[in-house]
């Protein structure tokens, strides 16, 4: 192929040399040789630099070489199209390259997105969970100060001579309301009550001897006595506020029966607490349970009776102008029926109390002293809860 390639070189330039070659065969001639040349570049090149050839002498061979490096732009055109092309190609992988990246970091922050929703949204659930519990504890306050409030002012009512209460026959005068004033003596009471009970309790864990733990549940079960006479001597003042138990918190109001708590169902609670129990103390307690319910019974359903009788008597009224004397008469002679009635509310009321003091009484004659003391601490730890569960109750975060 070169040997062809010098051939056509020669003739090419001996026709050049007479000026007898015309420019379209010159140019078809030039275009073969770049094309034979581009396609193998660099053993041409190769060859030119191991065989150098001085562009001074007049031989035609001279020429060839000359027409080689005339070709030579040409492939390296032909080179700087490739060159081109590889780039267009490297440039649309880099931009594939770069859309992959990009939805790539799309996804990423899409997901930085979504996690970022997730902790704003932890972050705002825990701010709400820590207000509510900021505004229970300050309601939690706001109930003890209001207690503490309600404290100094039974205290200050008491100093007044509002309720007055001698230490002897704990014989009591009213002045003014008589609900509030058993209400500030009812306080005192209670207080007295917790440290009574405060000092058993000491006693029990102590383990103190059976003449001194004697003592003190003596005391206690006497101090129960005098809430008894307490209510009594409110009832002749205002039955009815004792009846609903106003002076006492919502969650004791809702296990009331006539002003008070039942015996029976608190028998029930003593149960596991006082155990072991001898066989003969077993059937003392049954006993007392079964009398105790037995009477219960029986006053509600005297209260049933009172309320359905009382219904009946203000029901039967007459109608008719309310000017008439007849009306009047008859409206009065009504309201004194109905006042009679209501009457024998107190006597309901004195009669249930009777019963739950007679029912401690008989609890005690049954169960040994360290018994009896913790059957008092029952009793107390269960009515306290109460208590609590109504200050819980009152101060619950309002939704």
């Amino acid at each position: 192929m070169f040997n062809q390639l010098k051939s056509s070189s020669q003739a090419i330039g001996a026709d050049v040399q007479f000026g007898t070659l015309n420019k379209s065969l010159a140019s078809s001639d030039i275009n073969l040789s770049a094309a034979i040349v581009g396609s193998q570049t660099l053993p041409l090149q190769k060859e030119v630099q191991v065989n150098p050839v001085s562009t001074h002498s007049n031989h035609p061979e001279n020429w060839g070489e000359t027409n080689m490096a005339e070709a030579s732009p040409r492939t390296d055109t032909s080179t700087d199209d490739t060159d081109e092309k590889n780039q267009r190609f490297e440039r649309g992988q880099l931009a594939a390259i770069a859309g992959s990246d990009s939805s790539d970091k799309s996804k990423e922050k899409a997901g930085d997105q979504k996690t970022l929703r997730r902790l704003a949204q932890n972050r705002e659930a825990a701010r709400k969970s820590r207000l509510r519990k900021k505004a229970y504890v300050q309601q939690l306050e706001s109930s003890r100060l209001k207690l503490t409030q309600l404290e100094q002012e039974l205290q200050k009512a008491r100093q007044q001579g509002i309720f007055i209460s001698s230490s002897g026959d704990q014989t009591h005068s009213m002045s003014g309301n008589g609900a509030l004033a058993f209400d500030a003596e009812y306080a005192r009471w209670l207080e007295e009550h917790n440290r009574q009970i405060s000092e058993l309790r000491a006693a029990v864990n102590s383990h103190a001897g059976d003449a001194e733990l004697r003592t003190i549940v003596d005391n206690v079960a006497s101090h129960f006595s005098d809430v008894f006479r307490l209510k009594g001597t409110a009832a002749k003042a205002d039955v009815f506020h004792i009846l609903s138990g106003m002076w006492k918190t919502p969650a004791e109001r809702c296990f009331m029966w006539i002003g008070g708590f039942r015996s029976s169902e608190l028998l029930k609670l003593l149960e596991n607490q006082l155990e072991p129990l001898t066989e003969q103390q077993l059937m003392g307690i049954y006993n007392l349970q079964q009398s105790s319910q037995q009477a219960e019974d029986a006053l509600s359903q005297g209260m049933e009776a009172l309320q359905q009788s009382l219904a009946e008597t203000l029901a039967n009224g007459n109608p008719g102008s309310s000017g008439s004397s007849g009306n009047v008469a008859n409206y009065m002679g009504q309201m004194a029926m109905a006042m009679g009635k209501l009457g024998t509310l107190e006597g309901f009321l004195r009669e249930a109390d009777n019963l739950r003091q007679q029912t401690l009484e008989q609890m005690h004659r049954i169960l040994t002293t360290r018994q009896s003391a913790r059957a008092l601490l029952a009793i107390h730890d269960y009515f306290s809860r109460l208590r609590a569960l109504s200050s819980l109750w009152l101060a619950r975060p309002q939704e």
